[in-house]
């Protein structure tokens, strides 16, 4: 989805929809939005969705492809809530990122940034996310 305000606005919108598969495609569409506190508000509550896997796995994917230091501040800020499920569901959708056909950006350059993040609880999940993707910098 194009980066625009009706664009957000409807994201926004999907991210409460009581069908699983509108808030996947809020958590897709939200994903360039993670540096506007609205969306990022709606991304972490998608990070964190109790009703379905899937959002939490697609969310994830999506805000790793996009790889800035926002997006996967948000993924590491919603580590520190996850329950054990929820935190294996973000390692699948980062997983996903770093496997798949498309290009994603260095997640340790992020991963590096936020180690100076203010907040301990992003310092760790960074930490995690490194690892995940293999690299214990952070």
């Amino acid at each position: 989805m194009p980066k625009t305000k009706s664009g957000l606005q409807t994201a926004l919108a999907e991210a409460s929809s009581p069908l699983w598969s509108h808030r996947a495609r809020a958590g897709r569409d939200l994903a360039s939005f993670a540096d506007v506190p609205e969306a990022a508000e709606a991304l972490v509550g998608l990070l964190l969705d109790v009703a379905d896997t899937a959002v939490t796995r697609q969310t994830a994917q999506a805000l790793a492809r996009v790889g800035t230091v926002a997006a996967i501040r948000l993924i590491a800020f919603a580590l520190a809530e996850a329950n054990d499920s929820q935190g294996d569901w973000m390692q699948t959708g980062v997983y996903d990122a770093l496997v798949g056909p498309d290009s994603v950006p260095d997640l340790a350059v992020a991963c590096g940034q936020l180690a100076r993040d203010p907040e301990a609880a992003v310092h760790r999940g960074a930490a995690e996310i490194l690892a995940w993707a293999g690299d214990t910098r952070c």
